[in-house]
């Protein structure tokens, strides 16, 4: 039973599921998790996603369907002692008609052996098992956990999601602070939303901190203005530079540059440095990009993308951050091309798989059979060129008419009439 002792964002968990708010793609009529929970055989459990999302709420509320004794561990202070113990009470409260539902959070913190000890009970249902994190499972749990689970990403909540939660927060007397007649707006509720990035506990907390520490006016009103939330709320940006939301963030960046649209890019690229990204993570990414899907399309884009490295290795944070954002641009409005990309990839493939092809003779070191371009001039526009086989397999450049590579196309083109020619002859 809460009291007015806890935490705003602890009263008011759900006390069923439909009291519980989000994560309708988990929840919603017919989906597998809520099938799940509503039949009472529950499997092993893994949720993972960003804080206040709804994780330890749902466990509570699953403990409760199925009447099991909630114990809660935190991965990060609790040993292996304590499981074992709680595994081993489980085992006997079983004998006597008593379920135990054990509820492990950032479940990511034990090593791989600490893991392992669960298996054996998870698997002859002596416990019911629930662990969560903020990370990406299928990077931190062992295998053998994951199989036996069902494994669900639970996302941040939207704006009018966490809006439903201040108003019940606001309307409740027992849980809430409903005894507290506070005046708050449309736009300052919005304002609390947007600033949660998705998390619940952020926004109820920030708007328990405003309502009791902002005193009544003479009417007996606690006017919760603009003003107040601003000052009771801290934007923090959920952003782990070692997992999923790193690399879905530099993922979005980088997409957003090969799909030519800058103002997006600037959007990721803005995230990822309030979130304490390396900024010379990012230039390299730049590099990278700058060959893969510009390429001869416009050459200027990998000098380009190298001197920003050298220049945000040079200066750092935060001038480095007009650097990162000029470059960022001018990738994103340059013409693309991956013909670069392909040839080479295309090429690596048949060095591995195919047998080797020898060097011809006449291009090995000092032969005397080897035909120097520069003394055969073909054209002031081509220069010096004679045909004859370099050894290759097969075509592996295709340029397109795109940016600077046109002209490299046209280039290759007139060789190609030129060798023809000669062949005719």
């Amino acid at each position: 039973m809460s009291t007015k002792q806890e935490p705003l964002a602890v009263r008011l968990r759900p006390q069923n599921l439909e009291e519980f708010v989000g994560q309708s793609h988990l929840l919603g009529e017919g989906k597998l998790l809520k099938r799940v929970i509503l039949s009472g055989n529950i499997p092993p459990l893994i949720f993972y996603g960003p804080p206040g999302t709804g994780k330890t709420s749902l466990g509570f509320i699953i403990a409760k369907s199925i009447n099991a004794e909630f114990q809660y561990l935190n991965a990060s202070f609790s040993s292996v002692g304590e499981v074992k113990s709680i595994l081993k009470e489980a085992k006997k409260k079983l004998e006597l008609g008593r379920k135990t539902l054990l509820f492990i959070d950032e479940i990511h913190r034990f090593n791989k052996l600490q893991q392992e000890i669960l298996i054996p009970d998870t698997e002859s249902g002596s416990i019911y098992f629930i662990g969560t994190t903020i990370y990406n499972p299928f990077y931190y749990l062992i295998p053998s956990l994951i199989s036996r689970s069902i494994v669900a990403q639970f996302k941040p909540l939207s704006k009018d999601e966490i809006i439903t939660l201040l108003k019940r927060a606001l309307k409740e007397k027992e849980r809430g602070l409903g005894e507290f007649n506070v005046c708050i707006s449309e736009e300052t509720l919005q304002y609390i939303a947007i600033n949660s990035s998705g998390d619940a506990r952020k926004a109820l907390s920030s708007l328990e901190i405003g309502v009791t520490s902002t005193s009544k006016d003479i009417e007996g009103k606690i006017n919760f203005d603009l003003t107040v939330a601003k000052e009771s709320i801290q934007k923090e940006l959920f952003y782990d530079r070692k997992d999923t939301f790193h690399y879905d963030t530099i993922s979005a960046f980088i997409k957003s540059i090969r799909g030519s649209d800058p103002d997006s890019a600037l959007y990721w690229l803005a995230k990822m440095l309030v979130g304490g990204e390396d900024p010379r993570f990012i230039a390299r990414r730049l590099i990278i990009l700058a060959s893969e899907d510009i390429g001869n399309a416009d050459p200027f884009a990998l000098v380009l993308a190298n001197s920003c490295f050298n220049a945000v290795e040079t200066v750092g944070i935060p001038e480095a951050n007009l650097i990162l954002a000029q470059t960022t641009i001018y990738l994103a409005c340059s013409p693309k091309s991956n013909s670069c990309y392909r040839a080479i990839e295309e090429a690596l493939k048949d060095v591995e798989k195919e047998e080797t092809i020898e060097v011809p003779n006449h291009i090995k070191t000092y032969s005397k059979d080897y035909k120097y371009p520069h003394n055969y001039q073909v054209s002031k526009d081509i220069g010096g060129f004679i045909s004859q086989s370099y050894g290759g397999r097969r075509k592996y450049y295709f340029p397109k008419s795109i940016g600077e590579e046109k002209k490299l196309k046209y280039f290759l083109e007139q060789l190609e009439k030129i060798k023809k020619e000669s062949n005719e002859c």
